[in-house]
């Protein structure tokens, strides 16, 4: 590779990286996803490691997380014994439905929480008759209650088919 494609290829790698780090994806993680994206072929973890100056034990857990988003796939090639390792292609969607899924998943973990909430607090409404010591409250919490199912609803019509 000529010095002037290898620098450029570096520039693209570490500003591709970048954005993919807001993806919750660790600093080597996400640089070893935009080496793979753009080397464009399946390559071993002895590969990895020496293109990106770490231990394998570093790509392996990077590698191991990345398949666990679905950004990067197991392939056979004849002959070859060692696992080869190539990124899936379809960038945007990959990332859309991760980053979609852990929305939905938020949400629906504080919107269970807030209606937790709301079951006490109705239950003490009205065994202690706080009219309306609590009504404002509840008058809130229903309205941001109503927000999480917003967000979610949002998130679920935004999300691709796998």
């Amino acid at each position: 590779m000529s010095e002037l494609k290898s620098e450029m290829t570096n520039k693209i790698m570490l500003e591709f990286s970048k954005t993919i780090e807001m993806f919750d994806l660790s600093p080597v993680e996400a640089r070893l996803f935009a080496f793979l994206y753009l080397e464009g072929e399946p390559l071993t973890l002895d590969e990895m490691s020496e293109a990106l100056g770490k231990s394998k034990t570093s790509m392996s857990n990077s590698i191991r997380n990345l398949a666990d988003f679905n950004l990067v796939t197991r392939v056979w090639k004849k002959g070859v014994r060692k696992d080869l390792y190539q990124a899936n292609k379809q960038l945007f969607k990959i990332f859309m439905n991760s980053y979609i899924n852990k929305w939905i998943e938020a949400t629906n973990y504080q919107k269970t929480s807030l209606e937790e909430i709301n079951q006490s607090l109705s239950k003490q409404y009205k065994d202690e008759a706080l009219d309306g010591d609590f009504a404002d409250i509840e008058y809130y919490l229903e309205n941001i209650i109503e927000f999480h199912n917003q967000v979610e609803m949002m998130f679920k019509d935004m999300k691709q088919d796998d």
